[in-house]
């Protein structure tokens, strides 16, 4: 948990640092495909990510350590072969991990929030799952214990092979000759997130192309099939917390209305998207049917919103940093409260960006919440051995989102839906 943190500590900086020379890059280009919504969209899902991840909120029923003292034949020391072989071995189970959440209807909601960006950026990068609470699948790291690959070398190696999947969530860069052989590249995984129908569902490798390759789901790019992003039951919303959800939402509610016994149990493990006979009709919900012709959510924020939407992911990115290096100090159960403020941050903020007026809600809740914190434990976190002022910069910030959050949704938010109904 503390040495995630740490390491967490060094990797955000840098993954926020690429995100803006992406966007530099693609201005000066005149090919700027990082809408600011979108990327802080982005961005805050890989915060919840990231805190769901230092806290620990998953359950493995059957860990590595124990399959590997029950099965494995030898004993590898921890050197550079070993950490070679663990990291072959990893990719071949992210792909299929990965294959499995595309392709099965209850483990797509974990994936769907990845897919959801209708871009394709660095930043869409950081859009993952907070839905997913139990690891089911350490089973296919069975060729791994088997060699008796060490536990400490498979936890290394998850983390980097994982940072190693950021980079090719790009548009800038076009194929890349003899690479595109051997490697997962950016035109490999642009097939991988586009919602053509001669795209989906291809190409579900992590790092080594070669595992569609060998088992018949590799798509090129093709010069006359743009790639066109997202998914096709647009999520509709920046929320990233709520994306995590939406497609479990409709699993439960198709297998609740189902007056068929049988696809009230088979819609979890049928085929992703496979609904009941005659819902489609029955219990509509909005897709995607030409992938040229749609249009894409939230473009049309005002500037006051998409700054402050940026103010608000960077206090957050503070709030986390500081979460992150103080993790022994902290302690439990203690971390917890502060994990559900940034989960509440996160939620208030992002349904501000998509202009509710739940949002003002929300936002009381964490005045609210982040003034009790500070009354329980007399300040924030220990903040105030760094700064004497420490609680009053906390609770200022506080009352000001508070009030922007009323300004938006009392004053812009009301002006601005009275225009459209005059118009």
């Amino acid at each position: 948990m503390e040495e995630y943190g740490k390491i967490l500590l060094i990797a955000m900086p840098l993954f926020f640092v690429l995100i803006v020379i992406e966007k530099i890059y693609g201005t000066y280009k005149g090919e700027d495909n990082v809408p600011l919504m979108d990327s802080v969209s982005s961005i805050s899902s890989g915060i919840t990510n990231a805190v769901k991840d230092v806290l620990g909120l998953s359950i493995t029923f059957i860990s590595y350590e124990w399959i590997v003292s029950k099965i494995a034949i030898f004993h590898l020391e921890a050197n550079i072969l070993t950490y070679l072989v663990a990291f072959v071995i990893i990719d071949f189970y992210g792909y299929w991990i990965h294959r499995i959440a595309h392709q099965v209807n209850f483990f797509w909601n974990k994936h769907a929030i990845h897919h959801s960006s209708e871009e394709f950026n660095l930043a869409c990068a950081l859009r993952q799952t907070v839905s997913s609470f139990v690891n089911l699948f350490t089973f296919l790291l069975i060729p791994a214990a088997i060699i008796g690959v060490p536990t400490t070398v498979i936890v290394i190696t998850l983390p980097i092979q994982l940072f190693l999947q950021f980079w090719y969530h790009t548009k800038h860069i076009k194929k890349m000759g003899f690479l595109e052989y051997i490697l997962v590249t950016p035109s490999h995984h642009r097939v991988h997130h586009a919602i053509n129908p001669e795209y989906i569902d291809k190409n579900h490798s992590q790092i080594f192309i070669i595992w569609d390759k060998l088992f018949n789901t590799f798509q090129e790019e093709l010069e006359a099939v743009p790639p066109v992003f997202g998914i096709t039951r647009p999520a509709q919303t920046w929320n990233p917390i709520r994306i995590n959800f939406q497609h479990l939402s409709l699993l439960i509610s198709d297998a609740w209305r189902a007056e068929n016994w049988k696809d009230k149990f088979t819609i979890w493990f049928k085929p992703t998207g496979w609904r009941p006979e005659n819902f489609e009709e029955k219990y509509p919900v909005t897709k995607i049917t030409n992938v040229y012709a749609f249009d894409k959510y939230g473009t049309k924020a005002s500037s006051k919103l998409i700054y402050w939407s940026i103010a608000q992911v960077l206090m957050t990115l503070l709030f986390v940093s500081y979460l992150f290096n103080n993790i022994g100090q902290i302690g439990l159960p203690t971390i917890f409260i502060y994990g559900l403020f940034i989960f509440i941050t996160v939620y208030s903020y992002t349904e501000l960006m998509d202009e509710s007026r739940f949002s003002v809600y929300w936002e009381t809740i964490r005045f609210l919440f982040g003034l009790g914190i500070i009354y329980y434990f007399g300040d924030w976190f220990g903040l105030n051995s760094l700064f004497a002022w420490g609680n009053y910069i906390v609770i200022s910030y506080l009352l000001l989102s508070l009030v922007i959050s009323i300004y938006f949704v009392a004053l812009e938010f009301k002006t601005k839906n009275t225009a459209l109904l005059t118009v």
